[in-house]
């Protein structure tokens, strides 16, 4: 039996010649983390519910050679810049970019290779009473994806005794570039089936509605009176089906909402729930918004297990900013200049109830 608090590391394989490793942390209470070096993906969670039973509430893979196909982005951290750019242009400083189109007409998740696709380097394994930290680092290079700068992520991934999954995020460059990090868990706080029972409150008044290709009108409207309205409590699934031209577009939920509290100020931006387990998962970051999507296109995607995954077997709360912001300037910004520091913290907290 692996001993509590502890940091265990094996190897995972190769890709393009470089080794790859499988972290597990473990807290006081047995819940354990897994994650990737390759694309620093959490691979999975072990937590307990209400009755002290452990599942796994993480969508993920059965091997490396099985994530080197993770169209999906199941537990990827994703950047340089998360979600989508319109036609995959933008501008900075008069220069035009024009980057991968690799979703329909536009770009997504860091483009063709992003940083889920990568190995990252190890840079530290931290075990300090209360809490077992990893971090990671990747140096995407100056034109790569057609990105300028050298940019450098450094992430670190911790797990606590008090059940927390913590992501925090530095970056840095030498050329004036965007970045929009994220991670791209799936969740099933039951660990099996659909999600479409869970019930979810989120911290958001407003959301971005969206045009027919999934990028921003540019319009930032309220949540009041439509299906995106979580601001109490609601079964996910209540309104996921509307006859609502927003909810059409996205097959369900795939929309960014904006997190009410101050730019970077560190808050609450939602509670998930499952009733039959009692497991429930709070969410707290620095990012402006979220990323609400409901798993509408997981259907056939080899899941664990050589399972195929189901419909909306997973939902996803990614905090970031706003999709296609380099093109919408009243959007929060996405740049970073040199001698400035990118950064973010997230959490995801698992309680029972």
């Amino acid at each position: 039996m692996i001993e509590t608090n502890q940091i265990e590391k094996v190897s995972w394989g190769k890709v393009d010649g470089k080794e790859v490793y499988l972290y597990t942390l473990t807290n006081a209470s047995g819940s354990q983390l897994q994650v990737s070096t390759y694309g620093a993906i959490l691979v999975s969670f072990l937590t307990a519910d209400k009755n002290g039973t452990m599942a796994d509430v993480l969508l993920g893979k059965d091997s490396l050679e099985d994530y080197l196909k993770n169209d999906c982005y199941l537990g990827a951290t994703v950047g340089q810049f998360a979600n989508r750019i319109a036609k995959g242009k933008i501008t900075l400083d008069g220069v035009d970019y024009q980057l991968a189109t690799n979703n329909g007409p536009n770009f997504l998740h860091g483009g063709d290779k992003g940083f889920d696709s990568h190995v990252f380097d190890i840079v530290e394994e931290i075990s300090e009473e209360g809490i077992n930290s990893i971090v990671l680092s990747h140096t995407s290079p100056d034109g790569f994806e057609n990105l300028p700068g050298n940019v450098t992520l450094k992430l670190t991934i911790s797990l606590t005794d008090e059940n927390e999954v913590v992501l925090d995020y530095s970056a840095t460059t030498d050329k004036k570039t965007i970045v929009n990090f994220t991670s791209h868990p799936y969740f099933n706080l039951k660990g099996e089936g659909e999600i479409s029972d869970h019930t979810l409150q989120l911290n958001c008044n407003f959301y971005t509605p969206i045009d027919e290709t999934c990028i921003p009108t540019g319009e930032i409207a309220t949540v009041k009176g439509t299906p995106f309205d979580f601001t109490e409590e609601k079964v996910i699934g209540h309104e996921i089906d509307a006859d609502h031209e927003q909810t059409k577009i996205g097959i369900g939920y795939d929309h960014n909402l904006v997190i009410n509290k101050p730019l970077g100020e560190f808050g609450l931006l939602g509670v998930a729930y499952e009733a039959t387990t009692g497991r429930a998962m709070e969410v707290y970051t620095t990012e402006p918004g979220v990323q609400f999507y409901t798993g509408n296109w997981l259907e056939g995607d080899l899941g664990k297990n050589q399972t195929a995954h189901i419909k909306r077997q997973g939902f996803c709360l990614e905090a970031q900013h706003y999709p296609d912001s380099p093109n919408q300037p009243h959007f929060p910004s996405v740049i970073l200049n040199p001698g400035e520091e990118y950064s973010q913290k997230t959490v995801y907290k698992f309680v029972v109830k």
